[in-house]
């Protein structure tokens, strides 16, 4: 499966892997959890438990969810049952979404986000 994989603190990669469960989780360091913010027929899988973890860094603000993913994720598409490559045009767009490297710091009022243009 082509997907794309976005670890805190660098830019996005795409990657073949092998559609299993197990692969799945030890891309993301944990239990799976899938998100659907875009109209795209795209997934955002990530640790379902990376925020309660204190071994995982902070890694994108995710606006259309109000949030900020917390640990390695990635994206790929879906299919009409199950999750299937991006398809490339998806690839790059997604790439370009989540190109700019960010870091958070924290303050008494709550993370700030520090975003690296490259």
């Amino acid at each position: 499966m082509h997907i794309l994989i976005v670890e805190p603190g660098k830019h996005p990669r795409e990657a073949e892997i092998e559609h299993t469960l197990e692969n799945l989780q030890n891309i993301v360091g944990g239990y799976i959890q899938a998100l659907y913010p875009y109209d795209d027929p795209v997934a955002i899988v990530c640790d379902d438990e990376a925020k309660l973890k204190n071994d995982t860094h902070w890694n994108r603000l995710l606006p259309e969810c109000h949030d900020i993913i917390k640990g390695t994720f990635f994206i790929c598409g879906l299919g009409e049952e199950d999750f299937t490559d991006l398809p490339p045009e998806l690839m790059e767009k997604y790439k370009n979404r989540f190109w700019n490297i960010e870091y958070f710091f924290p303050t008494p009022q709550g993370l700030l986000p520090i975003i690296f243009e490259h």
